[in-house]
């Protein structure tokens, strides 16, 4: 399954929700996305059936490895595109955005560059 760039949003968010609470289910990611349950609801089957995450019976959300490394993935991307954004002036809030916009689309090779820009 090639992820799409909603799915990823999606696994990013799980994947912080659970550092906050173990305990993600459907509506958590509803809240925090600002997304509609029927939406959030097709995105966790599809990323169920993808083998990125496991819904146990009382519909708590885990990350699969898989699910794990490619939300860790985004993540990375996420933090080091808003750190680089901030180290040149743009504001927190706008860096994050902006952040989440670019972090999907990225190459490997730009965003290695930013990061020994960053010194990391």
């Amino acid at each position: 399954m090639n992820l799409q760039e909603s799915g990823q949003m999606y696994l990013e968010t799980i994947l912080i929700l659970s550092e906050k609470n173990p305990h993600v289910r459907s509506i958590d990611v509803c809240e925090h996305m600002g997304f509609s349950k029927p939406s959030v609801s097709r995105a966790v089957g599809l990323l169920k059936s993808g083998g990125y995450i496991l819904v146990d019976k009382d519909g708590y959300i885990t990350l699969t490895d898989m699910g794990k490394e490619t939300a860790q993935k985004i993540y990375d991307r996420h933090s080091v595109l808003t750190e680089f954004l901030t180290s040149i002036g743009v504001d927190e809030e706008v860096a994050a955005q902006d952040a989440c916009k670019i972090e999907h689309h990225i190459s490997d090779e730009s965003l290695n560059a930013i990061k020994r820009t960053l010194g990391k």
